[in-house]
């Protein structure tokens, strides 16, 4: 016979003790107005042609033209790229109007974002870029650099934690209480957005036009960020 024994003893778990510390918990938001110091625009050139790689030579080349004066206006490289490539077969249809599977042509679409530092020459850029061969102005935009962005998150940043502590201060008198510390802060995300010039979006335009593009207004921007502070009262 197997005899086992068992050995029962006490055992306890010692429990965080709880923050005695009284606390206002609020939160604030910052905003700060500025001007966009960047522009995205975005080209595209769409040809046409029955046979699809006549029409993947023929956008080829126009893109070529387009990217090589923007080049030699002073754009540099790393601010263009392809933003997409589409190759479309159009199809016939019947009397009736129902789509065929029979390709009437294939048109290739080959869309250009060029971003520029000095936003009075987006206008300048998208008539450049159309005399070279661009057929479509897909999109206008208005943002801030990276550096700008940095700068005016800081800026905003300090007005959060101001309307949090102004927040702070008045509860805390209401009830009596003085603010003596800070416990715990947290910093939210900041948010910088697009501003679009919508007037401009989709709008064809015949290659090597010499229609000039309207002024383009910037307008203002808002950067915005959040924090969330505890502070200790008595």
């Amino acid at each position: 016979m197997v005899l086992c024994a068992a050995v029962i003893g006490n055992v306890t778990a010692q429990l965080p003790e709880e923050s005695r510390d009284k606390l206002i918990h609020v939160s604030g938001t910052g905003k700060v107005t500025t001007t966009p110091d960047e522009a995205v625009v975005v080209f595209a050139v769409e040809t046409e042609n029955t046979d699809v790689k006549t029409a993947q030579q023929q956008n080829a080349e126009r893109m070529d033209a387009v990217v090589n004066a923007l080049k030699r206006a002073g754009i540099p490289e790393k601010d263009i790229r392809t933003a997409g490539y589409n190759i479309i077969p159009v199809t016939e249809s019947d009397s009736r109007g129902l789509t065929t599977s029979k390709v009437k042509y294939y048109r290739v679409v080959n869309s250009l974002e060029v971003t520029l530092n000095d936003v009075n020459r987006a206008g300048e850029i998208v008539d450049l870029a159309v005399e070279n061969g661009a057929n479509k102005v897909n999109r206008f935009s208005f943002t801030l650099s990276d550096a700008k962005q940095q700068q005016f998150r800081s800026q905003a940043l300090t007005a959060a934690v101001a309307q949090a502590r102004g927040d702070a201060d008045a509860v805390a008198a209401a009830i009596g209480k003085t603010i003596v510390d800070v416990k715990e802060v947290n910093v939210g995300g900041s948010y910088v957005p697009m501003v679009y010039d919508t007037r401009y979006n989709m709008m064809e335009k015949a290659a090597g036009s010499a229609v000039a593009t309207p002024p383009l207004e910037v307008g203002e921007i808002d950067v915005t960020a959040t924090v969330s502070i505890s502070y200790i009262i008595s």
